[in-house]
C-alpha cells in the first residue's frame, strides 16, 4: 500500500488514490486514519533522546588527560598529599564545568530544527476540512495547501492552481518551484527532487496560490526525514585537537608507570625499602602531570566559542573551534548562506535608455533609485515611475512588516516601487481578468480599469521573459512618446538584456496598452539574490589565508558561473574565476585537494543534489 515520494511522482494522481485506498473527494475516515497512525506512527522527526544533563555532564569525565588527573588526586590522597590532591580536583572542576555548560547552551540553541515542521495543518477527513497538528497526518491524507503554509509532508498534488513552492531551504533553488499535476517518467525523476514537479515536499513553502494533494510520505519516510535520519545516524569523528589529547595522556600514563619502575628499580638494587621508593617514584609521576594543560586548552576554546556567538555563530562542540583553525577546503551553499536568499531589483534600464542602480536588499523601502548619468533627469524618473507602475500592478504579491507572502521576483517589483514611493499602486486600479503566468508563454498580464478614470478605459500590464514580450509590443515609449517598434529597435533590447543576464541577474520585461496583441515596451528590470554584507571580504580574507572556498548549489549552471565570476560587480568574489573556471554538477567530482594547482579541482558545484551532499560529507567525514 505504502509509495515511496519518487515512485508516487510516477503514477497518476488517481492511481495514487487507489493504491491508498482514499477517494480524493471526501478524504480518510477517522478511524481508518487512526489506524495507519498505529502502524506507521506519527507525522514526526525522531529526535535521538537526549541524555539527562547529569549524565552529559559526566560524559566530560572521559578526556583521557581528566582520567589521569583524576588518578593522580585519588593516589595524591592515599599518600595523605591533600594540597596536590585539593589543587588537582580544582582544575578537574574547572575544566568539566566550562565545557559542560558551553555546550549545554548550544545545544540548546540549536533544538529549534523542528520547527521546520509546521505544527497544523488543513486536511480533509470524511468530507470535512479540519485544521490539526501535523504530525497527525498519515499516507492517504488529502491536505489543502494556500500562501504561508509550510508544507505538513511529502504531498502528490492532484490540483495546482498557479502553485508555486519555495525550496531554497531544500533544493538551494532561489526562484519557487512551479508544481503540476502530471505524472513524470521513471527515466524524468532519477532521484532529483527538482524533476518532481508533482510533489510538494515536507518542510517547503507555499509561496503563491494553492493546490490539494494527498500525503505519500510521513516523518522519516518523507525526503526531509531521509536527509534527517542520515544525518542523525552519523558520529561525529574526534578532532584533531582531541586525537592529540588522547595521545598525551596515554604517553603521560606509559612514561609515568616506566618512572615508577625505574625508580623501584634502582631502589630495590640500593636496598632501599620499596615503600619509600614506591612514593618517591609516585610523588614524581605526579608531578609530571601537567594539571594546568587542561584549563588554559578549555579556557582558550570556550574563548573562541564566546567570540563565535558574538558574531551569531553556534558551536556545539568546544573542540570544534580548534577544527576550524584547521580547514584547508570550505564548500558553501550559496543560497540564503553566501546570499540573502531575498530577490532584489538592483538594475532600471527604460525603452529609451535610462538607466538606474536600485539600493537597499530584501522586500522593504530601505534603499534609493540612483539615476545615471543623463540629460534630463525629470523625464527619466517619469519613465522609471510609469515602468515600476507596471511591475507594481501586473502583480500577486505583497509585503506585510517586512514578509512576502507570494512570488520572490514580484516582491522584488513591489520593493522597488516602495523605494520610489509607490506604496499603493495597485488599489488605483480594478482588475477585470489574470492572465496567469506558464512555461509556455514566459509572462504575466492583467487588464485593469484606473478606479479614477472617468472613461473606464481598459488597459493591460504585461511583464515577462523579453523574448516573448518584445513579439506583443508594436510601439516603444521614448521621450515622453510611443513611437513605432523596429527590428532594430529589438535587437538594441534583446542586447541591453543579454548584458544584464551576463551578470547572473533574472532579466524580466514590461509593457502596457490597450490590447495583448499592441502593447508599447516600456522598459526592463535586472533582478538579483544579493551577496550578503561583508561576504566578499570573508572570501578574500579566506583565499589569501590559504583557504580555498567552493560553491555547492542547486542553481542551473549558468546562475552559478555568473554569480562567481569576480568582475561581475553583483557577484561573489571569484570563486570561479580564481581557480580553474571548473565547474561540475556531481558532487563527487567536486574534488577537496587543498593544491590550488589541481586541474581536477572544481570550485563550482551546480545542480547538486542535497542527498548527494549529505552522503558526500558523511563518506568524507568532512
Amino acid at each position: 500500500m505504502l509509495l515511496t515520494t519518487a515512485e508516487s511522482s510516477t503514477y497518476s494522481a488517481s492511481e495514487v488514490a487507489g493504491r491508498l485506498q482514499v477517494d480524493v473527494r471526501t478524504g480518510l475516515k477517522w478511524t481508518e486514519a487512526k489506524y495507519r497512525a498505529k502502524i506507521i506512527g506519527h507525522n514526526e522527526l525522531n529526535v535521538i533522546e537526549e541524555d539527562p544533563t547529569w549524565k552529559k555532564y559526566i560524559e566530560q569525565f572521559r578526556n583521557p588527560l581528566i582520567l589521569l588527573l583524576l588518578g593522580s588526586a585519588v593516589v595524591s590522597i592515599c599518600m595523605r598529599q591533600f594540597d596536590d590532591a585539593v589543587s588537582i580536583t580544582i582544575a578537574i572542576i574547572i575544566v568539566v564545568t566550562v565545557a559542560f555548560i558551553q555546550e549545554y547552551r548550544s545545544e540548546k540553541s540549536l533544538e529549534e530544527l523542528k520547527k521546520l515542521v509546521p505544527p497544523e495543518c488543513h486536511c480533509l477527513r470524511e468530507g470535512h476540512l479540519d485544521t490539526f497538528l501535523a504530525r497527525e497526518l498519515v499516507p492517504g491524507d488529502v491536505v489543502h495547501l494556500n500562501v504561508g503554509d509550510r508544507v505538513p509532508a511529502d504531498v502528490r498534488l492532484f490540483e495546482a492552481i498557479d502553485l508555486s513552492i519555495d525550496e531554497s531551504s531544500f533544493t538551494g533553488e532561489t526562484e519557487p518551484a512551479r508544481k503540476c499535476t502530471e505524472l513524470l517518467l521513471n527515466s524524468a525523476v532519477n532521484k532529483d527532487h527538482t524533476n518532481m514537479k508533482n510533489i510538494a515536499f515536507m518542510g517547503t513553502l507555499v509561496r503563491c496560490g494553492n493546490g490539494k494533494g494527498i500525503v505519500v510520505s510521513t516523518g522519516e519516510r518523507s525526503e526531509f526525514g531521509e536527509v534527517f535520519k542520515m544525518m542523525q545516524a552519523e558520529e561525529s569523528p574526534k578532532t584533531p585537537l582531541q586525537k592529540s589529547m588522547d595521545i598525551l595522556g596515554a604517553q603521560l600514563s606509559f612514561y609515568s608507570f616506566i618512572i615508577i619502575g625505574v625508580i623501584m628499580l634502582l631502589g630495590w638494587l640500593q636496598g632501599k625499602p620499596l615503600v619509600d621508593m614506591f612514593n618517591i617514584s609516585v610523588s614524581l609521576a605526579v608531578a609530571a602531570i601537567p594539571e594546568g594543560l587542561p584549563i588554559v586548552v578549555t579556557v582558550t576554546l570556550a574563548l573562541g566559542v564566546m567570540r563565535m556567538a558574538k558574531r551569531n555563530c553556534i558551536v556545539k562542540k568546544l573542540p570544534t573551534v580548534e577544527t576550524l583553525g584547521c580547514v584547508n577546503v570550505i564548500c558553501s551553499d550559496k543560497t540564503g548562506t553566501l546570499t540573502k536568499n531575498e530577490m532584489t531589483v538592483t538594475v532600471i534600464i527604460t525603452s529609451d535608455g535610462y538607466m538606474a542602480d536600485v539600493t537597499g536588499a530584501g522586500y522593504n523601502d530601505q534603499g534609493e533609485i540612483h539615476i545615471r548619468n543623463c540629460n534630463n533627469v525629470e523625464m527619466a524618473k517619469t519613465n522609471i515611475t510609469n515602468l515600476l507602475e507596471i511591475g507594481a500592478v501586473c502583480n500577486n504579491a505583497y509585503i506585510q512588516n517586512g514578509v512576502l507572502l507570494g512570488q520572490p521576483t514580484e516582491g522584488a517589483l513591489i520593493a522597488a516601487a516602495m523605494k520610489n514611493g509607490m506604496y499603493a499602486t495597485a488599489e488605483n486600479y480594478v482588475r477585470i481578468q489574470e492572465y496567469p503566468f506558464s512555461s509556455e508563454q514566459k509572462m504575466m498580464a492583467v487588464k485593469c480599469i484606473h478606479k479614477y478614470n472617468n472613461n473606464k478605459e481598459e488597459i493591460f500590464f504585461a511583464k515577462g521573459a523579453l523574448d516573448m514580450l518584445l513579439p506583443q509590443c508594436t510601439k516603444y515609449q521614448y521621450g515622453g512618446q510611443t513611437v513605432p517598434l523596429t527590428k532594430q529597435n529589438e535587437a538594441e533590447f534583446l542586447a541591453e538584456a543579454y548584458e544584464i543576464g551576463r551578470k547572473g541577474l533574472r532579466v524580466l520585461a514590461l509593457a502596457k496598452g490597450k490590447s495583448l496583441q499592441d502593447l508599447i515596451y516600456c522598459g526592463l528590470v535586472g533582478i538579483t539574490d544579493p551577496p550578503r554584507p561583508l561576504v566578499r571580504e570573508s572570501i578574500e580574507l579566506l583565499m589569501q589565508s590559504g583557504v580555498r572556498v567552493k560553491m555547492v548549489t542547486g542553481d542551473a549552471q549558468e546562475t552559478a558561473m555568473a554569480i562567481g565570476q569576480k568582475q561581475q560587480p553583483s557577484a561573489l568574489w571569484g570563486i570561479y574565476r580564481l581557480y580553474d573556471r571548473s565547474l561540475t554538477n556531481s558532487i563527487q567530482h567536486l574534488t577537496l585537494s587543498s593544491s590550488s594547482s589541481s586541474s581536477s579541482s572544481s570550485s563550482l558545484g551546480f545542480e547538486i543534489n542535497v542527498k548527494s551532499l549529505v552522503t558526500q560529507i558523511i563518506n568524507h567525514r568532512l
